[in-house]
């Protein structure tokens, strides 16, 4: 069980990865393939092309590309080659090989300022600042929270830095805000990647989004992968033929004319969650330039509105989205903790901004 729920937690493709960096299937001199990719497809899944299941999960690789691929003998299931025909069942193992060696970018740590919220000899909770990425990848491997932490934990020898994700469990987008819990040690990151697997944890997300949700309270729920035109953006599947089971409930916090703010309770933690679902509503965040709500999306055609609304994006210039409640069991002790963390200075200056525009004029 522990490989599947590993797989679950820590399948978040890197959207700057480009397309030349995978599925090297060149002839190798040495006959020897590594493993680049590892996928567990989950207990639920519909039988699936393997191509088209694969395709949702890497980004920028095409589905032809896939398909050489699996012709030339590297595309497995269950250590076995397979063709782009094959189907894919619950649980199956699927791996990519490729003819060369990974590659082995050593963790430089870095002195990076943490706003640490919490810490003892197993957990650390930090509060992200939005525009920070939050583990090395293609074309930032420095100046991520993981480079901060592998100096925060320099004397610390249980904390693995050649673990790729050393500590991660859950992680948050590179400009969304809020609270992450660190685990200092294996035993810590096993029991906390099992709570997150078995979702047991409590995430809620405080969000600025365009329009009037007509109701309350709801749920939005979809499988949620790769969009199959833009492979930056994640898609909600409603069918439940691709992607991965997704379930985001949502209340009204504020109704501030054109905008709403709402808070999100994940019941599970999918990329970019939070910001596929609230499109696929009709509510994109506000200032979420890959969803499109970076665009004058409801309101006037004045030109003081738009205006108005030019200078928020200025205030906010990022996805107005805040990780603000975060709860779990201790990994040792199993004391239930919770913490929160205020909203950042420029979710709060634009939630302002929006109270003074309703508190001055009467909108319809």
């Amino acid at each position: 069980m522990q490989d599947n729920f590993f797989e679950e937690i820590e399948d978040t493709d890197d959207p700057d990865i480009i397309e030349e960096d995978l599925l090297d299937v060149s002839d190798g001199s040495d006959n020897k393939l590594y493993e680049q990719y590892r996928f567990v497809a989950d207990a639920g899944q519909t039988l699936l092309r393997i191509d088209k299941f694969l395709v949702c999960r890497i980004t920028k690789v095409s589905r032809n590309r896939i398909q050489d691929a699996a012709d030339a003998g590297f595309v497995l299931v269950d250590g076995k080659p397979v063709k782009s025909s094959y189907k894919v069942k619950p649980l199956d193992v699927v791996s990519i090989m490729v003819t060369k060696p990974p590659v082995d970018t050593e963790l430089v740590p870095e002195d990076i300022p943490l706003d640490i919220v919490y810490e003892d000899t197993d957990i650390l909770v930090v509060n992200k600042p939005a525009g920070m990425v939050v583990h090395p990848g293609h074309g930032n491997y420095t100046g991520t929270l993981v480079n901060g932490l592998a100096w925060h934990f320099k004397e610390d020898t249980k904390f693995a830095t050649d673990d790729p994700r050393p500590g991660l469990v859950h992680r948050i987008d590179k400009n969304t805000s809020g609270l992450l819990v660190i685990a200092k040690n294996p035993e810590a990151k096993a029991n906390l990647g099992w709570q997150f697997f078995r979702k047991t944890t409590q995430r809620k997300y405080t969000a600025l989004v365009w329009g009037s949700l007509k109701d309350e309270t709801g749920t939005i729920a979809g499988n949620i992968g790769r969009n199959l035109k833009d492979r930056l953006q994640m898609s909600v599947f409603p069918d439940g033929e691709q992607g991965k089971p997704a379930v985001t409930h949502y209340k009204i916090l504020e109704r501030l004319g054109y905008v709403t703010l709402v808070e999100c309770q994940l019941e599970t933690g999918r990329t970019h969650q939070i910001r596929a679902h609230m499109k696929y509503i009709g509510h994109p965040l506000f200032n979420d330039e890959r969803y499109g709500g970076d665009e004058i999306l409801k309101g006037t055609t004045f030109a003081k509105y738009k205006q108005f609304v030019r200078n928020c994006f200025d205030i906010c210039p990022r996805q107005a989205l805040h990780a603000r409640t975060l709860g779990f069991k201790h990994p040792v002790t199993d004391e239930e903790m919770t913490f929160e963390c205020p909203l950042p200075e420029d979710m709060q200056l634009l939630i302002e901004k929006w109270r003074g525009y309703v508190a001055s004029r009467y909108i319809e």
